[in-house]
């Protein structure tokens, strides 16, 4: 079992049935999924550019990424139905527990100028999005290696059903925020 799930069990658990008076430990809230997400602008003239990042998201998340396509034509963006936008990983159990642990406590620190996430990103159901500016921030990439700095989204899906439990959720397993 992972550091950050033991953490879970066995002090946030406890803390968070204190703090919002349940009757049962299944009521409080966990995190369900997490899910990695970058688009990928200059797929649309360069189809090596899916390689990269994909290749570049396989090391960070170690899970092999999903293409996304597009839904629907746009003309202004010269963009077809069925071509490949971006892509994606969803992280459960294992994996998304290491994921999110590597994230707390060696990625985001590593951050130029940080001072902690944003309280403010939960969505209103208790789903807290995080964006990247540069995928550098990863230690398994290798700087020499990358062909362009990309961004990415990362998700974190919880089954908390008010932004203040999320927050409450995420502070407690270490979230920095600011």
């Amino acid at each position: 079992m992972s550091r950050l799930k033991d953490k879970y069990l066995n002090e946030v658990v406890p803390v968070l049935m204190k703090r919002f008076n349940y009757k049962s430990i299944m009521e409080a809230p966990r995190i369900e999924k997490v899910v990695v997400n970058m688009g990928i602008n200059d797929a649309r003239e360069n189809p090596k550019a899916i390689e990269a990042a994909t290749g570049d998201m396989a090391t960070i998340t170690g899970q092999k990424p999903v293409v996304t396509k597009a839904r629907k034509s746009i003309a202004a963006f010269k963009l077809r139905e069925g071509m490949p936008v971006g892509a994606k990983v969803t992280l459960r159990s294992q994996k998304m527990y290491e994921f999110l642990d590597k994230l707390f406590n060696v990625n985001l620190p590593r951050v130029r100028d940080f001072r902690g996430v944003s309280p403010d990103a939960f969505d209103g159901r208790g789903n807290y999005t995080l964006g990247i500016k540069e995928q550098l921030i990863f230690p398994e990439i290798d700087y020499d290696k990358i062909d362009r700095v990309r961004g990415m989204d990362i998700t974190i899906v919880t089954t908390a059903n008010t932004d203040e439990e999320a927050r409450e959720l995420l502070k407690n397993l270490g979230m920095p925020f600011a």
